[in-house]
């Protein structure tokens, strides 16, 4: 199954050391499951990624209930680190769980709950999701953090010793060694640029950029590496490599690639340039009690050209400027290759077909060419019957299921995957099992046999994207993904 494609480079690599553990992919779930490995006695461990150098990149990331609690019982230590880190968290204020009686009655008005507001196209209030942390301990029994992504990587990175993570080091084959009893994970460091086409926003400039910087570099040499390792733990994301070569001359060779969602975006994250009264209108109408608005229509049309799937989210900034996320539903190729101009006309036809506002067409219309940038969201959809494993490699995270960002989940449901992972590697490793495969492979079919079930549940409500159902809906949805009882799921592993 595992084919050396790099025939023209030669690899050399110590035949002494072998690593219980290589983790390709140096992202939160990457690094989260070598702190979990860690945390448990595993310390002959390595993360390697092909990023360049570590650096700002990503957005901001909803760490709910369900990936809090995984990171708490990956190492409570990194679940504090994390909540320091998170953007505005319990700023004045402690945990509801933690606060003191006071001494003194506090005379000062209570603090309103910061509120994501979902509205209809009139801008009437159809149902509203807490942003504090304090509302989701009470229904959950653990809080929600917002935290950027860079920022997240970065703390969890800080937990490993910095020898233990290698950047500049991407991933191009995974060889099975039977006779050394170990995976070869071939590397390549070199300079040129590499887009991922799956999981990147993309504008204009950006793709000038690229295509300059691509002209500047001049042509190096590439330096080859080769790590072994008795257990690979893919978390390369949803352009996996890993993926792809498991896959290759196997029954699950359709599903190596990303497969298109259905679902894009459209996205101008400030506009500053907008008069008075279209500002003072779309803020009196969509804003009067919250700074992040998603509308929608939620009137059943019979006009088929109506697309009830448009969804806009509206966001005010601090310093009041606007912004949108525009989710669509679309053929992938009547969104590739349209930037600037043209990708504001496509928006515009798509809120003209959704019956949206004027207001909100004129803000999409002023938005700066450069600025604008599009998106379309892929998936591995965990319904296919393709292994998330094979021999001594298994796969978490976006490499195994990911999907589109709409519910949130995508980092949550990887955190939940490196704990059950890193849990099932301590076991194996306890038990000196490094060699039996069968052992492997009965403790990766558990991992997936448990996690399988959950993710296609958070797939398919992903997908329908439903957050004007009824309150009974979302009381289910809680339960099935925040509310778990992960100390059960855990001894079910044992």
């Amino acid at each position: 199954m595992f084919t050396d494609t790099s025939n023209s480079v030669a690899f050399s690599a110590s035949p002494v050391e072998i690593y219980d553990v290589v983790v390709v992919g140096a992202g939160p779930i990457g690094l989260a499951t070598a702190i979990g490995l860690r945390k448990r006695g595993i310390e002959n461990i390595l993360v390697i990624d092909q990023t360049r150098a570590f650096r700002q990149v990503g957005q901001v990331l909803d760490l709910l209930p369900n990936g809090l609690k995984a990171i708490k019982h990956l190492d409570p230590n990194a679940y504090e680190e994390v909540k320091k880190s998170a953007i505005n968290f319990l700023k004045n204020t402690q945990p509801h769980h933690e606060k003191s009686v006071s001494k003194a009655p506090d005379k000062t008005p209570p603090k309103t709950s910061r509120q994501w507001v979902y509205k209809n196209l009139h801008g009437q209030k159809l149902r509203s999701i807490p942003l504090d942390f304090d509302d989701w301990f009470r229904d959950y029994g653990e809080g929600r953090v917002s935290i950027f992504w860079y920022v997240l990587q970065t703390t969890l990175r800080h937990l490993l010793p910095p020898d233990k993570v290698k950047a500049n080091h991407r991933c191009i084959n995974v060889v099975n060694e039977p006779e050394n009893c170990c995976v070869r994970i071939d590397c390549v460091s070199d300079t040129t640029m590499e887009a991922n086409p799956y999981a990147y926003w993309v504008d204009r400039q950006q793709q000038n950029d690229i295509q300059s910087q691509m002209l500047d570099t001049a042509p190096q040499e590439s330096a080859t590496k080769s790590f072994r390792a008795k257990l690979v733990v893919a978390a390369d994301g949803i352009n996996s490599t890993v993926r792809k070569i498991l896959y290759t001359d196997s029954p699950s060779h359709d599903f190596a690639k990303p497969e298109y969602s259905g679902f894009a975006a459209i996205a101008c994250r400030e506009i500053a340039d907008i008069s008075n009264n279209l500002q003072t209108e779309i803020k009196e109408k969509f804003f009067p009690d919250s700074s992040v608005v998603t509308v929608s229509n939620d009137e059943i049309s019979t006009n088929p050209d109506c697309t009830q799937d448009t969804r806009m989210m509206l966001f005010r900034r601090q310093d009041n400027q606007l912004g949108y996320l525009l989710h669509l539903t679309l053929p992938l190729d009547v969104l590739q290759g349209k930037s600037g101009n043209s990708l504001t006309q496509l928006a515009l036809q798509e809120l003209k077909k959704a019956n949206f506002p004027n207001i909100l067409k004129q803000l999409v219309s002023v938005s700066p060419a450069a600025t604008i940038e599009q998106r379309p969201y892929y998936i591995h959809r965990a319904v296919t019957q393709s292994a998330w494993s094979a021999g001594r490699i298994v796969l978490v995270g976006d490499a195994a299921h990911g999907m589109p960002p709409f519910m949130a989940q995508g980092a949550n449901q990887g955190l939940e995957d490196a704990l059950v992972i890193a849990t099932l590697i301590a076991k194996i490793a306890e038990s000196n099992n490094w060699d039996d495969i069968p052992t492997l492979t009965k403790a990766f079919k558990k991992y997936e046999h448990l996690r399988r079930p959950v993710m296609a549940y958070v797939q398919q409500v992903t997908l329908k994207r439903f957050p004007y159902s009824s309150d009974k809906d979302w009381q289910e949805y809680g339960k099935q993904v925040y509310c778990r009882n992960f100390d059960q799921m855990l001894e079910a592993l044992m």
